[in-house]
């Protein structure tokens, strides 16, 4: 059986991004960080969340703003937007997630999108020695490390609850 093509785009960029994690290809959706959890056996905490919110610009514009955060913890948006200087942060549909990931909401990656986004890493993940995360499918995973993840991602680190 062939590999999902966005399974393939995601591991053809982690190498290329210097990515060292396994890739696992499981056979149902794991969409919740509690299924991602289970499925792999670490605890909630130690999966990051590949959330996509619309940043609304000063000047009204809309951004997307991709957050990697703890499975155990919940997005303060207020205080995001605070920190991060926009107008307002807001809860993306599916197909704004889509344009600017070119992935589904339950399989969005750290990396792999078509153009670069905004992205911003929960420091709490750091406790764990490794992280997972979606790798472009709502059945694919990716293991990883903080440093590794931060390095490939570009990420800003920001307290997010």
């Amino acid at each position: 059986m062939s590999e999902h093509p966005s399974i393939s785009h995601f591991r053809a960029v982690l190498k290329e991004r210097g990515g060292t994690g396994r890739i696992v290809v499981l056979p149902d959706s794991v969409h919740t960080a509690a299924l991602a959890a289970e499925a792999v056996g670490c605890e909630v905490g130690a999966i990051a969340n590949s959330l996509v919110f619309v940043g609304v610009q000063h000047d009204g514009e809309d951004v997307p703003v991709l957050i990697l955060t703890s499975g155990g913890h919940r997005v303060d948006t207020t205080k995001v937007t605070r920190t991060i200087g926009l107008a307002a942060l807001e809860r993306a549909t599916p197909q704004f997630v889509r344009e600017h990931t070119g992935q589904v909401i339950g399989g969005v990656s750290p990396i792999a999108h078509p153009r670069e986004i905004r992205t911003y890493l929960d420091p709490t993940l750091r406790q764990y020695d490794e992280i997972w995360a979606a790798a472009g499918h709502p059945a694919a995973i990716f293991s990883t490390t903080y440093d590794e993840l931060l390095a490939m991602t570009g990420a800003e680190e920001i307290a997010v609850n």
